[in-house]
């Protein structure tokens, strides 16, 4: 059979996955998630990604990755309760974040977040499998608290209550950002989003997670640690420089007549070509 397999009763051709730095080579298990197996699939736990986008909440994904199942009706209810109860930052927390100047990036910002709350909340030593997963449920709650917390208070001197009623994650975040309850249809969007960007995988900012796990330390270091990867221009930092890269341009007819030229000189154009997904994103199509 050649490289290149033609799928049945589709147009669409699977491409060889792209030769990039150890490729092919073997890093762990992981029952999370699959990539690209059949060219631009994406798998959570055994459930497509276009499936999950489309029917679930984004806590019901993460009570599925992080606990191990979607939850039931009573589940989903009692999940939400206790991430609710989770979005307070303890008093030092809120005193560090108040140190960070105006300017500092968000990443950076959330990483020095995580680890003020690991000195104040730190995990309990022996590192068990349900207090990782209690870590992991707080720093879902309370992430979006820490990023507006210090927002409004080094953009606006304001010192907001980061506790909301708000029935979602994404919710939450849309509240603390704008001072007002969201839109259903930007909720949803949030919880789409949110969804989508849930698992990749062994990607670079898992497999750091991963190594500093391994090395027995705690699950905020490790949080950390996967912080400071995603924040790097070739990994979560690409979506940063491909905005960055649109605001240059004043019309779509000079969009096109740029990217036309650095495909034709063989350039990397920022937002285009994946090593592992060799048709097309898996991401649904936009509806």
């Amino acid at each position: 059979m050649s490289d290149t397999t033609i799928l049945q009763n589709s147009t669409h051709v699977i491409k060889p996955k792209k030769s990039v730095a150890l490729s092919g080579v073997p890093a762990g298990n992981t029952a999370l998630c699959t990539v690209g197996k059949s060219g631009n699939d994406l798998h959570y736990r055994g459930y497509d990604i276009l499936d999950l986008a489309k029917h679930c909440e984004f806590e019901e994904v993460a009570h599925l990755l992080i606990h191990g199942k979607l939850p039931t009706r009573d589940e989903l209810a009692a999940y939400k309760t206790k991430l609710k109860a989770l979005r307070g930052l303890p008093a030092n927390v809120r005193t560090v974040l108040e140190a960070l100047p105006a300017a500092s990036h968000p990443m950076d910002v959330m990483r020095t977040g995580v680890s003020a709350l690991g000195c104040t909340l730190p995990e309990k030593e022996g590192h068990t499998v349900s207090g990782a997963r209690d870590i992991a449920d707080k720093l879902l709650a309370s992430l979006s608290s820490i990023l507006l917390y210090w927002y409004h208070y080094s953009h606006n001197g304001e010192r907001i209550q980061p506790e909301t009623d708000d029935d979602s994650i994404g919710g939450h975040f849309l509240h603390l950002l704008h001072g007002e309850k969201p839109s259903q249809s930007w909720e949803k969007a949030m919880h789409i989003s949110l969804v989508l960007y849930a698992e990749h995988e062994f990607n670079a900012s898992t497999f750091t997670s991963r190594v500093i796990a391994g090395t027995g330390s705690d699950m905020y270091s490790a949080i950390i640690g996967a912080i400071g990867a995603l924040r790097g221009p070739k990994h979560g930092g690409a979506n940063e420089v491909s905005l960055e890269i649109q605001q240059r341009y004043e019309t779509p007819d000079e969009a096109e007549a740029d990217i036309r030229k650095r495909v034709e000189n063989k350039e990397v154009v920022i937002g285009f070509g994946h090593p592992v997904y060799t048709i097309a994103d898996p991401a649904p199509p936009g509806d």
